[in-house]
C-alpha cells in the first residue's frame, strides 16, 4: 500500500475514495486539500483484483483492515454501475449492495455513491492542466457548464451544472442518442450499418467494439473483405493496413462531430474534457485530425462552439479526485 505526503495546510476530514470497476477495485484516503494548487491529496492507495471478492463490502472491508489510521467517517465510492436509488449494481461483478444499509454498517456520517462519469464531471475542475492535453484552445467561462465523455468499454458522458448557488452533476445515456451523419462518408457509412442495426447509436461506433465495427463498415463501403479484427488490432495494424488507418482517422474526426453536438446540448461554454480508454491512447491522431473543425462546424451556433476548449485527458485518479470532489464541493463556500 502505497502513501503520500498530505499537506496539512488547514484541518480537513479524510475522505475514503474509491473506483470499483470490473477488472480492480481502487481505494485510497483522500487526507488534505490545498486550496493555492486546487488539489487533493491521495494516500494509502490500494488496488485489488475486484474477481477475488465475493461482494463489495468484502473489498471494502480488506482495505479497511489494511489502513494505518482510524477509519475516516467520509466516504464516496465511484462504480461503473447503474445506481436506482439506495441500489447499486456492478453487473460484471455480480456485485449488489444497499448505500444506505452500507452506510449504516460501516458506521459512516456520510456516504455518497455516484456513476463512474459523474466523478469524471466532479473531477474536471480539479484536474492539473499540465498534466492533459488541449485537443481545441477556448476561452473557458469560469462559472458555467463543462461536459465530460468518452469512448471506452462503452461511450458515457455527463454535465457539471454550475450557477452561482454551487454546482451538481447531470448524469445521462448520451451513449444511446441516434449517431448522426454530417458528410457523405458518414451517411454512407450509417447507411451500412443498419444493415445489421435497426438503430445507430454513437455508442455503436465510439466505444471499444464500436471501433472495430467501423473498421468492418469501412472496409465494406471501400469494398474490401474485413478481417475478423479487435479495436485493438485496427489500432495496432494502422500503419500497415489502409483500412485501418483510414478507420482512425475518420474515428477522430467523426467524434468531433459528436463532442460538438454534447458541448451545445450541456451548453458546456466551462469546458469540455474527453477521457475514456481509447482516445488518449491515439491522442496524436487526434491532434492531426479534423476534430476541431468539426467540432466548430455548427451553423448558426459556429461562433458559439468556437470559444468553447476541448481538453483530452491523460492524467491518473480520475475518479478518486471525482469522489473526493463530490463530497468537497458540499463544504465549499
Amino acid at each position: 500500500m502505497s502513501q503520500t505526503t498530505s499537506f496539512q495546510l488547514t484541518h480537513f476530514d479524510p475522505i475514503i475514495v474509491a473506483d470499483i470497476g470490473g477488472t480492480n477495485a481502487r481505494f485510497a484516503v483522500i487526507t488534505d486539500y490545498d486550496v493555492n494548487t486546487n488539489q487533493f491529496s491521495i494516500s494509502y492507495q490500494a488496488t485489488f483484483p475486484s474477481a477475488q471478492f465475493q461482494s463489495f463490502e468484502a473489498a471494502l472491508h480488506c482495505y479497511l483492515e489494511q489502513l494505518t489510521i482510524d477509519t475516516p467517517k467520509r466516504a464516496c465510492l465511484a462504480v461503473a454501475g447503474p445506481i436506482k436509488a439506495n441500489q447499486v449494481y456492478l453487473t460484471n461483478l455480480g456485485w449488489h449492495f444497499n448505500s444506505q444499509e452500507l452506510k449504516d454498517s460501516m458506521r459512516f456520517d456520510e456516504l455518497s455513491v455516484i456513476n463512474d462519469f459523474a466523478a469524471f464531471a466532479y473531477a474536471a475542475p480539479y484536474l492539473d492542466p499540465e498534466q492533459n492535453i488541449i485537443i481545441k484552445s477556448g476561452q473557458a467561462e469560469q462559472t458555467a457548464n463543462i461536459a465530460v465523455m468518452g469512448p471506452g468499454t462503452g461511450f458515457g458522458a455527463a454535465c457539471l451544472v454550475r450557477d452561482a448557488d454551487g454546482c451538481a452533476v447531470m448524469s445521462c445515456e448520451a451513449g444511446h442518442i441516434s449517431l448522426a451523419s454530417v458528410t457523405d462518408l458518414d451517411q454512407t457509412l450509417i447507411d451500412e450499418m443498419r444493415s445489421e442495426l435497426k438503430h445507430v447509436s454513437i455508442e455503436d461506433v465510439f466505444s471499444g467494439r464500436g471501433l472495430a465495427r467501423l473498421y468492418r463498415t469501412m472496409a465494406k463501403v471501400r469494398g474490401v473483405t474485413p478481417q475478423n479484427l479487435t479495436a485493438a488490432q485496427v489500432s495496432e495494424m494502422a500503419d500497415e493496413c489502409d483500412i485501418c488507418d483510414a478507420t482512425l482517422n475518420h474515428f477522430c474526426d467523426w467524434i468531433g462531430s459528436v463532442s460538438g453536438d454534447l458541448a451545445l446540448t450541456f451548453g458546456a461554454l466551462g469546458g469540455v474534457f474527453i477521457g475514456g480508454g481509447i482516445l488518449p491512447r491515439m491522442s496524436d491522431r487526434l491532434l492531426s485530425s479534423r476534430f476541431v473543425e468539426r467540432f466548430t462546424e455548427k451553423g448558426l451556433m459556429s461562433q458559439y462552439a468556437g470559444q468553447i476548449p476541448v481538453t483530452l485527458v491523460v492524467q491518473d485518479n480520475i475518479p478518486l479526485i471525482g469522489a473526493a470532489a463530490c463530497i468537497h464541493e458540499r463544504y465549499q463556500g
